[in-house]
């Protein structure tokens, strides 16, 4: 019987939580047809619980970066001893651990090696800006170990070989699970007279809100109040960076700060909305674009190549520049005009091996 370790014990929350939990669920299956042993190492059982697997759970590595680099290197080594032989260790968080294992493989989810940050981000959110100058060194840090690399697109396999030097063929592009089937209510007209914009993001300063807010408080003292309205998806008082916004913006009339939005509110929001926007500086994927692009509504999108590969198959789709806010208000401009013919249809991706879609089809890789 072969040992499989998956190390996740950084992993709480939103869609690396998800990564866990189907990652997991398959394992599960594996474990309970008696030919591998599975061992998940967690924050917390409860988070990602399954028929099957062996738990230990290290909830005190998230206090701090010490300890957890401390329990990277030195506290999954021991356990990897004392699970000897294990055959694959796969790490779901980015870093690759000091460990006894055959095989070893890491999913790196975080772009932010790539973010393009400017020092004023500093002051709004200096953990993003270490993020992004610590990452790439933390991903070096045994990466040519690895059976395999993770990651979810096509750029950043590209990235990670020019960065890291790596072989291309250890460089495995794991496409997200498919969205679920979006509600048919989600593809419905609002019926409404006002053109509705929508951009659904947490409040962080890569998020690129403020390109979005110059150019609807543009748009707005061009045509006038009450012509469109553009749903963010933030109170204003996250953080210091929404307080920026609020601060700032706050006051422009077609803009509505409607705070978080849980994943039914969401989809009635999508219903309503005529168009996405999403001017994101970095991705690893991008959520909302696959989800609204179910809707076959239109879309603006940064013009990055994380959007054009997170896009691919959309049919009313158009691009504007990361930092032009007058290109990005004449798109509103039209689309609240009526004239979408500046829309167009993204082509169909298609990905050099290796790559998988599902985790059959990945961990195949991983165990053959």
């Amino acid at each position: 019987m072969k040992t499989i370790v998956v190390s996740a014990v950084n992993i709480r929350k939103g869609g690396t939580l998800t990564i866990l939990r189907n990652c997991l669920e398959y394992l599960s299956g594996l474990a309970q047809s008696g030919n591998y042993r599975v061992v998940a190492l967690v924050h917390k059982k409860d988070l990602a619980c399954y028929p099957g697997i062996e738990y230990i759970e290290l909830p005190w590595t998230i206090k701090n970066w010490v300890l957890r680099l401390w329990c990277e290197y030195v506290t999954m080594y021991g356990i990897s001893k004392q699970l000897s032989p294990v055959y694959l260790w796969l790490s779901l968080h980015d870093t690759t651990p000091n460990v006894k294992a055959e095989r070893r493989a890491v999913y790196c989810h975080n772009p932010f090696s790539f973010y393009p940050w400017k020092w004023k981000d500093l002051f709004l959110n200096y953990h993003i800006v270490c993020f992004a100058w610590f990452t790439k060194y933390i991903y070096k840090i045994n990466l040519h170990k690895n059976f395999r690399v993770l990651v979810q697109q096509q750029w950043l396999r590209e990235n990670f070989i020019r960065m890291f030097h790596l072989p291309r063929q250890k460089v495995v592009v794991t496409l997200p699970a498919k969205v679920n089937p979006v509600p048919q209510t989600m593809k419905v007209a609002p019926g409404t007279s006002v053109y509705t914009f929508l951009y659904p993001s947490y409040g962080d300063i890569h998020k690129n809100f403020e390109l979005l807010c110059r150019a609807a408080t543009s748009l707005e003292n061009e045509m006038g109040i009450g012509k469109f309205r553009v749903i963010l998806t933030l109170s204003g008082k996250e953080n210091k960076y929404t307080r920026m916004l609020y601060k700032k913006w706050g006051k422009t009339s077609s803009l509505e700060f409607a705070g978080f939005m849980d994943k039914q509110r969401l989809y009635d929001t999508y219903a309503r909305a005529d168009c996405l926007v999403f001017p994101s500086k970095v991705e690893t994927w991008g959520l909302p674009i696959s989800e609204y692009a179910e809707s076959g509504k239109p879309m603006l999108l940064a013009d990055l190549p994380y959007t054009h590969e997170t896009a691919a198959g959309s049919k009313q789709t158009a691009f504007f520049a990361l930092n032009d806010a007058d290109g990005l208000k004449d798109y509103m401009r039209r689309l609240v005009s009526h004239d979408t013919s500046f829309l167009s249809a993204v082509p169909e991706l298609d990905i050099e091996p290796p790559q998988s879609s599902t985790w059959g089809e990945l961990f195949d890789i991983l165990l053959q």
